[in-house]
């Protein structure tokens, strides 16, 4: 039986891993933060789903700002994978918390990777650094490859550009099996709602059944490349099966606009974007990413991965699921007024 580490567990892409790893015959280990209220939302069907063996799920709380935890837990465990998905991971958060988010996501990767090595994990490890697409920034080549010259334009794309080179370091330095996936735009139902695609889709869906009135969006014209999480997490398995660790750009190969989004999300619901959609400044980045759409080619030959789901279907995916969440959450405010 394999066992997997997996940093970020809780978030979209922690959560939809742990389901493959787990379907998988791995025993999963999570590394949650904690909080005073529960953040395990994304996992918890887990323990209750008859797919899963939730004997196999352990969760440990530390951090990414915690190198003694880190390095404990790599002692007491020794996996043989590690999933290292944690992070700040707001592009326009971190702009207002940026040295928050250079500690979580760059130096935090760090102290991962100094653990592993320090722990004497090195051969014994395969480690996955989730990378971004942001790292590309103000794109210097269309479409971007691994190849393509990075130019950051957040803070959160700068520390994610440390902790990808950091891997390649490690990498060339002492022989890490380190791979990382410079993933582009990937959602789901899963997303959080402060992340443009999924405030869209869950304002719509409000909107529908009459729990919201507008939509309040900066940028309408920024193209991205849109991929549907739960299938960008297979590419991060069979990254770490193969046989020399590579870096791999994952994405769909198409480019969309921020408004094609909405009108796609609105379409599906039956309604008209422009009665509700405003624009707002303060959603706009100082430093704005203007087009990034990836080329997967060195995936689909050297993993035999390729994306299914397209930018329509995503969309029809998320909306549809997201309308289930209001119509519940307009019963459960009836039913809270017939109690008045």
């Amino acid at each position: 039986m394999k066992k997997a580490l997996v940093t970020g567990i809780t978030g979209q892409d922690g959560s939809y891993l742990a389901e493959l790893l787990l379907s998988k015959g791995y025993e999963v280990h999570g590394i949650i933060r904690r909080s005073s209220s529960f953040n395990t939302q994304r996992i918890n069907h887990i323990y209750s789903d008859p797919h899963f063996d939730d004997t196999k799920l352990f969760l440990h709380y530390g951090d990414l700002t915690d190198t003694g935890v880190l390095s404990k837990l790599l002692h007491e465990l020794q996996p043989d994978e590690i999933y290292n998905l944690g992070a700040q991971s707001h592009v326009r958060v971190s702009f207002d918390t940026p040295e928050y988010t250079g500690d979580v996501t760059g130096l935090g990767t760090q102290r991962l990777l100094e653990s592993i090595r320090e722990t004497g994990l090195i051969g014994k490890v395969r480690y996955y650094q989730a990378s971004s697409s942001e790292m590309f920034g103000k794109v210097q080549e269309v479409p971007q490859v691994e190849t393509t010259p990075f130019w950051p334009r957040s803070p959160y794309a700068c520390a994610k550009v440390y902790g990808h080179w950091l891997t390649i370091n490690y990498r060339e330095s002492f022989g890490l099996h380190g791979s990382s996936g410079i993933l582009f735009n990937h959602e789901s139902p899963r997303r959080g709602e402060t992340f443009v695609t999924r405030k869209i889709t869950r304002a719509a869906t409000r909107i529908k059944v009459g729990l919201q009135d507008k939509l309040y969006l900066g940028n309408l014209d920024a193209k991205r490349d849109w991929g549907y999480a739960k299938e960008y997490v297979e590419m991060m398995w069979l990254m770490l099966q193969q046989e020399e660790p590579d870096d791999y750009v994952i994405a769909t190969n198409e480019t969309h606009t921020v408004k094609e989004f909405v009108q796609a999300s609105f379409e599906r619901l039956g309604l008209d974007w422009e009665a509700y959609v405003e624009y707002d400044k303060r959603y706009e980045r100082p430093a704005e990413v203007d087009l990034l759409i990836g080329n997967p080619a060195k995936a689909k030959k050297q993993l035999g991965w390729e994306p299914t789901v397209k930018f329509r279907e995503l969309v029809n995916i998320m909306v549809d699921a997201d309308l289930k969440l209001a119509e519940l959450e307009k019963a459960h405010r009836e039913a809270e007024e017939r109690l008045v």
